[in-house]
């Protein structure tokens, strides 16, 4: 196995510094969230204890590329993380937000071959309307009855969406990435 294909080990000391085991030097968060724009897989451990603190340090870059402007999450989709916490969506969210980024990586190509052919590189993405409609049906209905979720209060009966909505909803989300896929 390539050193590449294999996570990139830094550990943390006692000090909080942070050591590159392959090239044997300090590193700072920026260099880490560099090693992960350029492919690389990160692991990050606890020198003393062995704890894995790889969530910990990707949370702290991510929110210090927010902090400094570079906002990447809209302060909605934020506070629907937050409250993901505190709700039975916290079992849900994972694996929602890694389909959608999983799709989003899968379409990636496909959107480089259009850009030159479309003025909007989204538009380009087979499906990506139909995908936006899909989560946007699926939050609403998973989150519809939870108090402040959207600036509205508990969803009125007509918005609630019934079971057979809900499998209707997953039923075209498998079939759009099965389409993805192929492309």
């Amino acid at each position: 196995m390539a050193e590449t294909d294999k996570p990139l080990l830094i550990k943390r000391y006692a000090s909080r510094r942070l050591y590159n085991t392959e090239t044997s030097d300090y590193v700072t968060l920026e260099d880490i969230a560099g090693f992960i724009r350029q492919g690389r897989e990160v692991q990050i451990v606890d020198l003393k204890t062995g704890d894995d603190l790889t969530r910990q340090y990707l949370l702290q870059i991510v929110a210090e590329h927010e902090s400094k402007g570079e906002s990447v999450l809209p302060v909605d989709v934020l506070t629907d993380l937050v409250r993901s916490y505190a709700t039975g969506m916290q079992a849900v969210m994972p694996q929602f937000l890694a389909s959608s980024f999983e799709m989003l990586r899968d379409s990636q190509a496909k959107m480089v071959e259009n850009l030159s052919a479309f003025p909007n590189p989204m538009a380009a993405v087979p499906g990506f309307e139909a995908l936006r409609k899909q989560q946007e049906a699926f939050l609403k209905s998973m989150m519809g009855g939870m108090p402040g979720w959207g600036g509205s209060g508990p969803a009125k009966e007509e918005e609630a969406a019934s079971s057979d909505d809900i499998a209707e909803i997953k039923k075209q989300l498998a079939e759009l990435q099965k389409k993805l896929s192929k492309l």
